[in-house]
């Protein structure tokens, strides 16, 4: 037999040992369904014009809650896409009336326990002509605990079409319309006063009703594009209720803001009722910032640009195009510029499409954080991992990586623009390494960038790409640099083969964070699938090649696509999906506690310091500030000694709760460290960088303000 007959027999074989797993996807957390979620209908029939109710009914776990449409600090509310015949009309979300809770580190939310039923009225057309109609949406939500996690079903209703109805579901639909805000009452019952103080609004109530009711609060919803803080009473006398509303960032000098006055007899009471608040207009837009500020951050991009070069998930890359530049010496200074330029090209062309992305997840009203977007996804890691494990079987020499002959002839005709191509590639790969690295100067810049325009948004992303390309620029452009390189000989093929080995040291790292993210298990079934790769890639050095005829070739070639794609239904779609997110314990070493807000809450109300670690698996300037600052013998006994408690934010799977806070203080991703010296004092953010000194004198400072008090 032929070596791709054989081949093919075996293949074939293991084809039918390993068969093939259905995929399927669901919420569940350590083998418990958290959310169940059901379409129902106010009506047991559909009349022809007449308007009826249907609703979204989620039952939560015990435990676990999701979100009300301004969800607060952290979290996100429920979404209802409808599917409804032309013709047919739907309403707004109807909201009931949502529960405040404070978690600790002063996180409020808004949402809703154990059950919820959202409502929105539909009115079909005036003629029907089936006999019965099928309503579909497709839902989404996020329901947190102590972790969140996303969920999602597409749900049915089959309701028929009839000239009369009963109602159908009274007592549910009776009980939330009970639990919905009602509209402001006329002035002789009640009345509202805005006013602006600084950066803050006033909402000034007169309400004799308000003043038997000893629970009254004011749950906001803001436009898109303000940041309000935490709304407080300000005074309370007699009929009279002020509120203070913060305002942290707007678009707009706002006048008023939408929202409900609850009240009842106790916070989160079942006898709550709410009045929907009125608004004024917005008066005037906000001051530009000042252009002075706008290109001092800028330049903090800049040089955040250049450190990135020296980030640890860069250097295998970089390494690739110092050893380009020894390639090119002796050559053409064109040739050295073009490749140069093309290596720039590839580092602007990701940074600009990463800066497009986040406007539009910015404009879609997500949160939009530097690397934690890809990084915090498996996915995205996996993906990554597929691409450094095929880079590196190239660079040892398994296979080469080539264009087919037709586009060869057709769009890279000299060998010169092949290896511009290659020099772009490398450059986009350097960018999509750099992202979860944040940097000095960095962080405080996009930090920034994030609360701006997408103008100063796009123009950060460009400095940053500007300086991460600039040493690249400089050296190819002053190509006489390069006689200081050794001289291009045989020894070049074992440093691309050492080269192929420092790629291979990023996937164990990506693997890691694989595994911190899905545990040993996840880990180890894409161990699996990436093997096949491995496979895949020999089988195409080793058959795909000029001897072999176009038949051994295709049928090679096929062979290779049905072993990734059965691979990657098993391992990926059916394994690796099902495994459950780590435990955030796991992770843990030494004296540390995994970070909730209940915890952290507890923590301040019996007086004791917190330092609090927000980090990620996939963060290498985390863990270099961990190994040689957190985990120092020194670091590690002024702890104990002043009695610290160590709390770890791990973000390595993205918490939105993280994320408030991340943002809160003003930082796009992680690392973030933040020391809370007691219950009521302001807690105190260091920089990214860590060193020794700096955390030793805060802890001696902090403990000895501490022990006078």
């Amino acid at each position: 037999m032929r070596p791709a007959s054989r081949l093919a027999a075996c293949l074939v074989l293991c084809w039918l040992v390993v068969g093939i797993v259905p995929y399927g996807l669901g919420q569940a957390y350590r083998g418990k369904q958290l959310v169940k979620a059901e379409l129902l209908a106010d009506t047991n029939a559909i009349v022809p014009g007449k308007p009826f109710t249907v609703g979204l009914l989620l039952r939560m776990a015990p435990g676990w809650h999701t979100y009300w449409k301004f969800s607060g600090d952290a979290g996100l509310p429920t979404e209802l896409k409808w599917k409804l015949p032309p013709g047919w009309k739907i309403g707004e979300i109807q909201w009931p009336i949502p529960l405040k809770t404070i978690d600790p580190g002063d996180i409020q939310t808004y949402g809703y326990e154990n059950e919820v039923l959202l409502m929105q009225e539909i009115t079909p057309p005036a003629k029907i002509d089936s006999q019965s109609v099928k309503l579909s949406a497709d839902a989404s939500w996020l329901v947190c605990e102590k972790i969140c996690i996303p969920g999602a079903a597409t749900l049915q209703s089959d309701l028929p079409v009839s000239t009369t109805s009963q109602p159908a579901n009274t007592e549910l639909f009776a009980r939330y319309r009970r639990l919905l805000p009602r509209d402001w009452p006329g002035p002789d019952v009640a009345t509202a006063d805005w006013s602006r103080v600084g950066s803050d609004l006033r909402l000034k109530i007169g309400s004799a009703t308000l003043a038997k009711y000893p629970a009254v609060d004011f749950f906001p919803v803001p436009d898109e594009g303000t940041v309000v803080g935490h709304p407080a009473i300000e005074s309370r006398n007699k009929n009279e209720i002020v509120f203070r509303i913060p305002i942290e960032s707007s678009g707009k000098n706002l006048s008023s803001m939408a929202g409900l006055i609850v009240f009842s007899q106790q916070p989160n009471g079942e006898d709550r009722a709410a009045w929907q608040i009125p608004t004024s207009p917005v008066v005037s837009a906000a001051r530009p910032v000042q252009a002075r500020g706008v290109f001092t951050f800028l330049l903090f991009g800049f040089i955040g640009g250049i450190i990135l070069n020296l980030m640890p998930c860069v250097l295998p890359v970089i390494s690739l195009k110092i050893f380009g530049f020894i390639q090119h010496a002796g050559q053409s200074r064109q040739k050295i510029l073009r490749s140069g330029i093309a290596f720039t090209a590839g580092i602007f062309a990701w940074f600009i499409a990463l800066a497009v992305l986040l406007i539009a997840l910015k404009a879609a009203g997500r949160d939009v954080t530097w690397g934690g977007f890809q990084f915090t996804n498996a996915y995205f890691v996996l993906t990554l991992s597929v691409i450094v494990l095929v880079f590196a079987l190239n660079l040892l020499g398994v296979f080469e990586i080539s264009l087919p002959q037709s586009m060869t002839r057709g769009l890279l005709s000299t060998t010169e623009r092949k290896d511009d191509l290659g020099s772009f590639s490398q450059g986009v790969f350097a960018t999509v390494l750099a992202t979860p690295c944040t940097a000095p100067f960095l962080g405080t810049a996009l930090g920034f960038a994030f609360t701006q325009s997408p103008g100063i948004i796009l123009g950060m992303f460009v400095a940053i790409a500007a300086g991460m390309s600039a040493p690249y620029m400089l050296f190819s452009a002053q190509p006489a640099w390069l006689r200081f390189l050794p001289k291009p000989g045989p020894w070049m093929v074992h440093v691309k083969q050492f080269m192929g080995f420092l790629l291979l040291a990023t996937l164990l790292f990506l693997l890691y964070v694989l595994g911190a993210q899905r545990g040993l298990e996840g880990a180890i079934w894409a161990s699996c699938f990436l093997l096949v790769i491995s496979v895949a890639c020999w089988m195409k050095g080793a058959f795909v090649v000029p001897k072999a005829s176009v038949t051994e070739r295709s049928i090679v070639l096929v062979l290779m696509l049905v072993l990734v794609l059965a691979s990657g239904i098993y391992f990926i779609g059916e394994k690796f999906q099902s495994t459950n997110l780590a435990s955030v314990d796991s992770r843990l070493r030494g004296d540390w506690q995994a970070f909730t807000p209940d915890r952290l809450q507890a923590e301040l109300a019996q007086g004791r310091t917190v330092f609090v670690d927000f980090t990620a698996a996939w963060c290498l300037t985390c863990k270099f500030n961990e190994a040689n600052v957190l985990e120092s013998a020194d670091v590690r006994e002024a702890f104990q000694r002043h009695g610290i408690v160590k709390l770890k934010a791990d973000w390595t799977n993205g918490d939105p709760v993280i994320t408030k806070l991340l943002q809160q203080f003003g930082r796009p991703g992680v690392p973030l460290y933040v020391l809370y010296p007691g219950k009521n004092e302001q807690p105190i953010v260091f920089p990214e960088l860590l060193t020794k000194n700096m955390l030793l004198q805060k802890l001696e400072t902090v403990s000895r303000a501490v022990a006078s008090q």
